[in-house]
C-alpha cells in the first residue's frame, strides 16, 4: 500500500499500488476524531504497530464509551487541537465529521503530512489483504443506505463473499483484518465528508444515485457540494463503471462531461429513459445491457415502494448486473427485501390512519420524494430539525398539495414555518411525543402521519434513528 513518505515493509509486498504494512510500524499517525470510524481505525493502525494518537474536540468523559477498551499504548489529545498532537506525525487519518479545514489540518498539510479519510485507510488496507477484492461505491444525496444494502443482499444471495461498510454505520477499517483476506468484494455507502480525503479510492463500479443541495452548513454551495461527491469516479478508468440516474440533471451533466474522454469509465443508467442499464417503463422494469435485453419483472413486484424506492432498486439491480450476479437472483431478491428502519418504515395503522417513519428524510429533496409516495391520501408531515442550510422554500408545491397539517420541532421550526407560510396549516410541538399527539388529533380515516424531518436530528435527539425510535415508540403507544 502506498503511503508518501513510507517506504515498503521487508518482504515488498504490495498489491495494486497499495503499501505494505510494514511502512506503518513504528510511524506516528494521528486520528483526527474518535467516534466510530475513529476507533475503528485506530485499532486497524495498532494492530499494524503505528504509533497512534487520536485527538478530539470532546474531553474524556463526553467520550467514554469511545475510550473505553482501546489498547494501552495510543495518546490522546482531547478537549481540543493542540498543535502538539501533531508533532511526529507522518500520517493524518479524518473520521468524517471533522471537516478539512480546521487549523490543526492546514498546519499538516503545510508541514507535508498526508492527509486522508478513514475511507481511503480502509481502502488501502483491504488492498494490501487482497489485491483482487473489488469495491462497489454508492454515494448521492438520498437513498444510499437502502441502495446500498440492497446491492449487498443481491451479492450475498449470489454466493459472493461481500462485505458492507463505510457511512452506512460499519466503519470500512473495522473489516480490513481477518474480513479484507475472506471477502471477494466490498460494497460501500460514501458520503461527501469521506470523499473530501480520497486519492487511491478506485471504486470498480460507482453509482451516484441523485445529487440536490445539501450539507450548504459545511460546503460554500451546491457546486462545491456536488464537485466533492464526484471524486468517487476520480481514479475510474475505461475498465470500470459509472451509475448513473438517467432522469438526474446533475447526472446528466456529468455524463456529458465524461463522454467522449478515453480514459472515463463506461457509464450506464438507471431511470425511465430506455438507455443503457435498467428502466421503468409501463410498470415494468427492463435490463438493456450487453448480451441481455429483456424484462426484468413487474415493479408491483418489488417490495420495497415509493418512487425513491424504485429508482433505489433499479440502480441496485444495475450494479448487481455488472458485478455479474444473474438477473434471477436480482429479480428474487428485489420481491424479498423489506428495505430499512427509518426511511418510510411502515410503524402501525391505528383508526385506519397509517403512521410512517421517514427519519431519514433529512433535506429537502428527500422530503419531496417522500411526500409524492401517498398518492392522494392526506398528510400530517412532521418536519423540523437542525438546518443545514436547507431550502424549505422548495417544499411549498408538494407541501400544498398533499399536506393537511405541518406539525413543526425543533431549532428549524420557525425557519420552516417562515418558508411555507400560506402553503398549508401550521402547528408547534415542545418534542416528539406532543408531534405525535398533536397529529392524531387531527389525522382522520384514509390520512397518514408521516415524521420526514427535512433536518438533522441533533438539536433534540443523538441521531436519525434516536429520532425514528422516539417516533415509533410514541406513535405504538398511542
Amino acid at each position: 500500500m502506498r503511503m508518501d513518505g513510507m517506504s515498503m515493509d521487508d518482504t515488498g509486498a504490495s498489491g495494486a499500488g497499495a503499501p505494505g504494512t510494514g511502512a506503518l510500524k513504528g510511524k506516528k499517525v494521528l486520528i483526527f476524531g474518535l467516534k466510530r470510524s475513529g476507533r475503528a481505525a485506530a485499532l486497524a493502525l495498532f494492530r499494524l504497530g503505528a504509533k497512534v494518537a487520536i485527538t478530539d474536540m470532546k474531553t474524556r468523559e463526553e467520550l467514554a464509551g469511545d475510550v473505553r477498551d482501546l489498547p494501552d499504548g495510543i495518546e490522546f489529545f482531547l478537549g481540543g487541537h493542540p498543535e502538539e498532537a501533531l508533532e511526529g506525525a507522518e500520517l493524518v487519518v479524518l473520521s468524517p465529521g471533522v471537516p478539512m479545514g480546521i487549523p490543526l489540518l492546514r498546519e499538516a498539510a503545510g508541514r507535508g503530512v498526508e492527509v486522508i479519510s478513514e475511507l481511503e485507510l480502509g481502502y488501502r488496507l483491504f488492498k494490501y489483504e487482497n489485491p483482487l477484492v473489488e469495491f462497489y461505491a454508492i454515494t448521492g444525496t438520498n437513498g444510499k443506505s437502502t441502495t446500498s444494502t440492497l446491492l449487498h443482499y443481491m451479492l450475498l444471495k449470489a454466493g459472493r463473499q461481500a462485505v458492507l461498510a463505510g457511512n452506512i454505520g460499519h466503519a470500512l477499517t473495522g473489516f480490513a483484518g481477518e474480513d479484507a483476506k475472506r471477502a471477494d468484494c466490498v460494497v460501500v455507502e460514501v458520503s461527501s465528508f469521506q470523499l473530501e480525503a480520497v486519492s487511491d479510492f478506485k471504486p470498480r463500479i460507482s453509482a451516484i444515485l441523485n445529487l440536490a443541495p445539501d450539507h450548504l452548513d459545511r460546503y460554500a454551495g451546491r457546486q462545491a457540494y456536488y464537485e466533492t461527491k464526484m471524486r468517487i469516479y476520480g481514479r475510474q478508468d475505461e475498465g470500470d463503471y459509472l451509475v448513473l440516474n438517467s432522469g438526474d440533471p446533475a447526472c446528466r451533466r456529468i455524463a456529458g462531461e465524461l463522454k467522449g474522454s478515453p480514459s472515463a469509465p463506461r457509464v450506464v443508467y438507471f431511470g425511465s429513459d430506455k438507455e443503457m442499464g435498467l428502466y421503468e417503463r409501463g410498470g415494468s422494469v427492463f435490463i438493456n445491457l450487453p448480451g441481455m435485453d429483456m424484462e426484468l419483472m413487474e415493479t408491483s413486484g418489488i417490495r420495497i415502494k415509493g418512487a425513491h424506492n424504485l429508482e433505489n432498486a433499479m440502480a441496485a439491480g444495475a450494479m448487481a448486473l455488472l458485478a455479474g450476479v444473474p438477473a434471477g437472483t436480482v429479480r428474487e431478491a428485489l420481491m424479498e427485501f423489506p428495505g430499512l428502519p427509518h426511511r418510510m418504515e411502515f410503524v402501525r395503522e391505528l383508526d385506519g390512519v397509517s403512521y410512517i417513519n421517514d427519519s431519514k428524510g433529512t433535506n429537502p429533496p428527500a422530503v419531496l420524494k417522500s411526500l409524492g409516495s401517498f398518492g392522494d391520501s392526506p398528510i400530517i408531515l412532521i418536519a423540523g430539525g437542525r438546518d443545514k442550510n436547507g431550502d424549505f422554500e422548495s417544499l411549498r408545491d408538494a407541501v400544498k398539495k398533499h399536506v393537511k397539517l405541518l406539525v413543526l420541532i425543533g431549532e428549524a421550526g420557525g425557519k420552516i414555518a417562515a418558508a411555507l407560510e400560506g402553503a398549508c396549516e401550521m402547528a408547534f410541538a415542545p418534542d416528539m411525543g406532543g408531534a405525535v399527539r398533536m397529529a392524531r388529533q387531527a389525522a382522520r380515516p384514509g390520512d397518514v402521519v408521516l415524521l420526514s424531518p427535512a433536518c438533522a436530528s441533533f438539536d433534540m435527539f443523538r441521531d436519525f434513528e434516536d429520532r425514528g425510535r422516539k417516533f415509533a415508540g410514541e406513535v405504538r403507544g398511542l
